[in-house]
């Protein structure tokens, strides 16, 4: 188990990675990662189950990224956990299997591309019933941007969920928050 300052070091190696990266190539969307740093950091590094030799082994957790877009923080987290060797800064380069949205032609780590707003709760859905349909123990999470909510899809794959009782699938929506602080005045 990892304590919370652990997890807060991780997270910063983590948002350091994803600066160099896309700042190597001139691209990508590093806010995105940044935003979800600590969502990374706590399930590679103490949430999920996986055998880091093994990507194809049956009782590994799964792990979607739905907002394909924050793809660096995902490499970040699959070097750091020593699932990849591969070098962070060729991110996106015409010979890397880094590219700019993960997908499982390029990374055996990686089960589904992902960055149509909304299709990663769908196929989570679809890793659930099959691990429950198997009887396999391994969970699917899936981390998706605020604005996926948005998507009819997304309201489509929670109610198959509940319908079938995914208690092996665990979403997770990476939103801004905004806090005014605007402070009244009193003009007495």
């Amino acid at each position: 188990m990892v304590n919370i300052e652990e997890l807060r070091d991780i997270a910063n190696v983590l948002r350091r990675d994803v600066l160099e990266m896309t700042t190597a190539v001139g691209s990508g969307h590093a806010s995105s990662c940044l935003s979800c740093a600590e969502i990374m950091a706590t399930l590679f590094f103490n949430e999920m189950q996986y055998d880091i030799k093994d990507p194809f082994n049956q009782f590994n957790d799964e792990f979607i990224l739905s907002k394909g877009h924050a793809a660096p923080i995902l490499y970040a987290a699959l070097y750091r956990a020593g699932c990849i060797k591969n070098k962070l800064n060729t991110l996106r380069k015409l010979d890397s299997s880094l590219e700019g949205h993960p997908v499982p032609k390029s990374l055996k780590w990686v089960k589904v591309a992902t960055g149509s707003l909304g299709q990663g709760l769908s196929v989570g859905v679809g890793m659930g019933i099959a691990s429950k349909l198997n009887n396999n123990r391994f969970r699917t999470y899936v981390l998706m941007g605020d604005s996926e909510s948005a998507e009819g899809s997304f309201y489509e794959a929670l109610q198959l969920a509940v319908h079938y009782k995914l208690e092996n699938l665990c979403l997770i929506i990476a939103c801004r928050l905004i806090i005014n602080n605007e402070h009244n005045q009193d003009n007495s």
